[in-house]
């Protein structure tokens, strides 16, 4: 990469040196991207560069081993949503995720769009419900497209595809409610909506949280990078507030 402009959500920003920073964001078609952005802690550019921001980004190169410089121009802010501490737990969270789990350059359209609607329903949704279970759903299309996918068409046990109601910590599949009965205090619970189209209540989706934080933590997260899962456990207490 010489060169390259993209439109780009910004993820994560790391202080650097006295006046730069490492921002790292992702795009369409280039997927997440580091780049270096002198002056980052200025007036003029602390607004822009906020995770779950939208920039027009420009990267520059020598070579492919160093690390980009970037600017940013300002498309979209989500500063305002910073003071509302629900919106905001959630806007860090999924941005903080995002940096933290993927592996750099490399495409991931489906990511990029479902993190962008997402994005936005957290801004945009009328109750916290409205975007809860496309949080959840955008957790488990990471953890597919890294490699990490469940498998919840058909039971871990008899193969059968009825009465699934529980997921195997182990093995990452559905169980059925017959085969789970000895060791279901072992399971993990399967809300319907994680199968198909629903509409769930609260006490499904947190359920969806817990499956999707238990295999997160798993792959990515076990051991470090301990404050990430911090600010997800953050999001979960305040939604648990909005509800109670």
């Amino acid at each position: 990469m010489a060169s390259l402009r993209t439109t780009a959500i910004i993820c994560s920003v790391r202080q650097h040196g006295e006046h730069g920073a490492v921002v790292r964001s992702l795009t369409p078609d280039n997927g997440l991207m580091a780049g270096f952005v002198r002056g980052a802690r200025s007036r003029t550019m602390r607004p822009v560069l906020i995770p779950s921001n939208i920039v027009q980004a420009d990267y520059r190169a020598r070579t492919e081993e160093q690390l980009a410089s970037m600017t940013a121009e300002l498309e979209q802010s989500r500063g305002p949503y910073l003071s509302e501490p629900l919106a905001s737990a959630a806007l860090d969270w999924v941005t903080a995720l995002t940096a933290a789990i993927l592996p750099e350059e490399q495409n991931y359209p489906q990511l990029h769009a479902a993190l962008s609607a997402l994005l936005d329903a957290i801004c945009g949704a009328p109750s916290a419900r409205g975007w809860a279970v496309a949080l959840v759903r955008y957790e488990l299309l990471l953890l597919s497209e890294l490699g990490f996918g469940l498998t919840l068409d058909k039971c871990a046990v008899t193969g059968g595809d009825e009465d699934l109601v529980y997921i195997s910590p182990k093995s990452a599949m559905a169980v059925s409610k017959k085969a789970g009965q000895v060791y279901k205090h072992k399971l993990l619970p399967l809300p319907a909506f994680l199968k198909e189209p629903d509409s769930p209540e609260w006490g499904d989706i947190f359920d969806g949280l817990r499956v999707t934080g238990f295999f997160l933590k798993r792959h990515f997260f076990e051991d470090r990078r301990n404050d990430v899962m911090a600010s997800r456990s953050v999001l979960v207490d305040r939604l648990k507030r909005v509800v109670a």
